[in-house]
């Protein structure tokens, strides 16, 4: 490992996060009994333009009057380029008590959009005498997000993790699609075929590789939670189960939830599988024997286990152990 350590900003259990709009408190409650770790309570693209003032009003109301449990909550607040920022902010900050968790920036395409958010959220902290220092939440959704990514990990200590927009960030690019997360049949590759040129094979890729791959190394690289975005088809649980098992194994901890049904699928597809949790325990318990036999190594079943191993099943166990600590 480098000389250079990185520490975890913050720790969350981040499975499932599900949107609910601001302007439809008649979901709140529900949202609260669900089993999503986190609620994101949306000022930005689930309202609409005239009913902003009056979601923002509702969302400070269920923070101060609503049980929210052991959930974490965060609001996505509008965007810097709108005249809605601020006040959101002020509001929140101001009004909401202290229950909010996490504020979400959208569409973050340099640090210094990061910082002039911290600078607002830190006068206003220190004008109310807040007690719970207030985190952020970072969606990369443009080219530009790309592009600057590690500068926007590094820019603000209470930035927590980063999230992957993709209908913002395809339309940023120009790609050609219109949905919002998933393949597209047109982004493939076709295999040779016989010696006569038949029986040719086509293989679908994952348009979104690349830029889900740069966003868990920053993430990762400045000690915060990757998380995916939204699959927009809430009817196609397949399609969402094969997208989420993907950034999974990528290294992402979450996704979002546009559907309180997508909840339990985020929440079994990020829970460890149960025959991964009994291998890391058995790898620990095998380099925890070697140790006592003065050896740097081990085998299991056949298989080499070293310092390496050590360090993946730790990470497995402690995700488990959170998330059987939270569900009691």
């Amino acid at each position: 490992m480098s000389f250079t350590r990185i520490e975890p900003r913050m720790d969350r259990l981040y499975r499932s996060k599900l949107f609910v709009p601001g302007s439809r408190p008649d979901f709140f409650e529900k949202a609260a009994k669900s089993a999503a770790d986190v609620i994101c309570l949306d000022l930005e693209d689930a309202v609409a333009d005239g009913d902003k003032d009056q979601a923002r009003k509702n969302i400070v109301e269920a923070l101060n009057d609503v049980e929210w449990g052991n959930k974490t909550i965060t609001v996505r607040i509008n965007g810097l380029d709108t005249h809605r920022c601020y006040r959101d902010v002020i509001d929140l900050m101001e009004q909401g008590g202290e229950r909010l968790d996490v504020i979400m920036v959208p569409k973050v395409g340099v640090g210094a959009d990061l910082y002039a958010i911290d600078m607002l959220v830190s006068q206003c902290e220190w004008g109310t005498k807040r007690k719970k220092r207030l985190g952020f939440e970072v969606i990369i959704e443009s080219a530009m997000g790309i592009e600057n990514i590690n500068e926007i990990a590094a820019s603000s200590t209470r930035l927590e993790s980063l999230h992957f927009g993709a209908a913002d960030y395809a339309a940023s690019t120009g790609m050609r699609t219109t949905n919002i997360g998933g393949s597209n049949s047109n982004y493939a590759v076709l295999t040779d075929g016989d010696k006569d040129g038949n029986n040719r094979e086509t293989h679908w890729g994952d348009m979104w590789h690349y830029q889900m791959a740069r966003i868990v190394s920053a993430a990762r690289a400045h000690g915060l939670t990757p998380i995916d975005g939204p699959f927009g088809n809430f009817n196609d649980d397949d399609g969402f189960r094969n997208q989420a098992m993907r950034t999974a194994v990528q290294g992402f901890e979450g996704k979002w939830a546009i559907h309180p049904k997508q909840v339990p699928l985020a929440n079994e597809i990020y829970t460890p599988p149960a025959e991964e949790v009994t291998r890391a325990r058995d790898i620990l318990n095998a380099m925890r024997e070697a140790e006592e036999k003065g050896l740097g190594a081990a085998t299991l079943e056949g298989m080499l286990i070293d310092a390496a191993s050590v360090r993946q099943a730790s990470g497995i166990v402690a995700k488990m152990d959170q998330i059987e600590a939270k569900s009691g």
